[in-house]
Formats: C-alpha cells, structure tokens, sequence
C-alpha cells in the first residue's frame, strides 16, 4: 500500500475518533525492528461504554466508506478496550482506566509519537511542461 493511502485512512480513523469526542488522541508509527505487528496505533479514549462502542462504530463506518473493512474486531461488547485491526494500523479505543491499566504508550515507548498534522499528505506538485519553442520565440520578442 501507498504511504499516502495508508496515511490518508489513519487520517480519516482520527477524523471518526474527534467527531465522536474522544480524548487523549495518540498516534504511534512503530519502528520497523521493533517486532511490532502493525505500522502505527492509534490510541483513545472514550468516557463510557456507549461512546467507546461509538467511536468504534464511526471509525469502522467511515473506512468502510472508503472501500476499507477491519480484518478483526475484539472487545466490542464489553467496551473497555476496543481494538479495530486494518492490519497496516490498529485503532485502540478504551476506557479510562483500561488506558491507564495498559498503558501502550510506555509499553511501545520506542514507538514515535505524531500528531494528527503530521499525516495530512503532502500536495502533490504538478509537473510543468516544458517551454515549446514557439512560446520560447515569442518571449524573446
């Protein structure tokens, strides 16, 4: 998969994740050596087991508009941590003191810490096609 692409669904998880009000939004890119079973996490927390179970819903809703579906879902019904697995990233969704008890951020602390902006793809610059020689003559004129 393209980094783009890639970084363009994260992007739209994080979008699903703010539009539900989750706190303590993280973004982890896990470093290649470390025997990390994905390429990055996205780490939140909800207030109550019903927004948890939101959350989770508006990411798998939002992906699934793009044309992309979770390869595996756990937790959903006891929603104290929701893993949401799209095998080049997983989103985490927990509780409170799931977030706490776990602690991910300290468990992966080799892992690089990104903020939402740092995703956005960069625009691509368009190729500008040479001069034709008839517009070289007439600048010269």
């Amino acid at each position: 998969m393209k980094k783009n692409d890639l970084k363009s669904q994260i992007d739209a998880a994080i979008q699903a994740c703010l539009e539900k009000k989750a706190e303590e939004l993280t973004i982890l890119e896990m470093e290649k050596g470390s025997g990390a079973f994905t390429d990055y996490f996205v780490l939140c927390s909800g207030t109550n087991p019903r927004q948890i179970q939101a959350i989770a819903d508006e990411v798998e809703l939002r992906l699934k508009a793009a044309g992309l579906r979770p390869t595996h879902v756990e937790g959903y019904r006891q929603a104290e941590w929701v893993l949401v697995d799209y095998v080049d990233f997983v989103v985490h969704v927990f509780s409170e003191k799931a977030r706490k008890f776990y602690d991910l951020e300290r468990l992966w602390k080799s892992a690089r810490k990104l903020e939402p902006a740092q995703l956005k793809a960069a625009p691509r610059k368009r190729k500008t096609a040479a001069p034709s020689a008839e517009r070289k003559k007439r600048q010269r004129a």
